[in-house]
């Protein structure tokens, strides 16, 4: 840092360099009258008020040149707001996660099309879709769902595959044989609500079907059937 250029008033120099004098006189004095080890601790004195720094100003000492002299402290913190800086932008330029699920289409055997969504595990939703209407809704969550669509019948399997055909139906209650070798047999509970077992080998119930105000869809070992609400049973394979 450069030293200070500013002038100082005349009577402030003389009266400085009075002292000097009076300084140098005492001295040579002391000089005269001290031991050799005196002399020896009275050069540095003399040579300290002669150098370059004292001319700028007398009350200017050695002790006070030193901390002028001294290069600034480096600033504190610097290299640790640098290095945080980079991690900061490295997040920025990460991409979000999307959190969207793919929505599927397929076409259906009356031309008509179904969209299908995934809303999580073994969960599925699938839209039946005809010039942009939505004609029906099936849901699987954890199994298997049907739809009797004016006599084309969905099943919508909770991996998310759908399957559909037309045709095919029997006319609850009864028990009639259907496709891959099962039969099934349908029973009234009520208002809108079939039961329907379906009966493997043996006669062994293999599983149970039931609509309650909708309709259900079962996948049995690759066969599909649906039962209706309204007690109509089909399947295909």
């Amino acid at each position: 840092m450069p030293f200070s250029t500013t002038r100082r008033a005349p009577a402030v120099r003389t009266l400085a360099g009075t002292v000097l004098t009076a300084a140098l006189l005492v001295s040579a004095t002391t000089a005269c009258s001290s031991s050799s080890g005196t002399n020896a601790s009275a050069a540095p004195t003399a040579t300290t008020a002669g150098t370059p720094t004292a001319t700028t100003g007398a009350s200017t000492t050695a002790g006070a040149t030193a901390p002028a002299a001294a290069a600034p402290p480096a600033t504190p913190g610097t290299h640790g707001t640098t290095a945080s800086a980079a991690p900061t932008a490295a997040r920025r330029s990460t991409p979000p996660a999307s959190t969207g699920k793919e929505t599927k289409s397929q076409t259906l055997p009356d031309g008509s099309k179904v969209e299908i969504q995934q809303l999580g595990d073994q969960h599925y939703v699938a839209k039946l879709v005809h010039d942009g209407q939505v004609l029906g809704t099936v849901e699987a969550n954890g199994h298997d769902a049907g739809l009797d669509a004016n006599d084309m019948f969905v099943v919508l399997a909770m991996d998310g595959t759908v399957h559909a055909w037309m045709g095919g139906s029997h006319q609850g209650p009864g028990t009639f044989k259907l496709a891959g070798g099962w039969t099934a047999k349908v029973t009234k509970v009520g208002e809108l609500h079939y039961r329907a077992d379906i009966i493997g080998n043996e006669d062994a119930v293999m599983g149970t079907m039931e609509s309650d105000q909708h309709d259900d869809g079962l996948d049995a070992n690759g066969v599909y059937i649906v039962l209706g609400a309204g007690g109509e049973i089909s399947a295909h394979e």
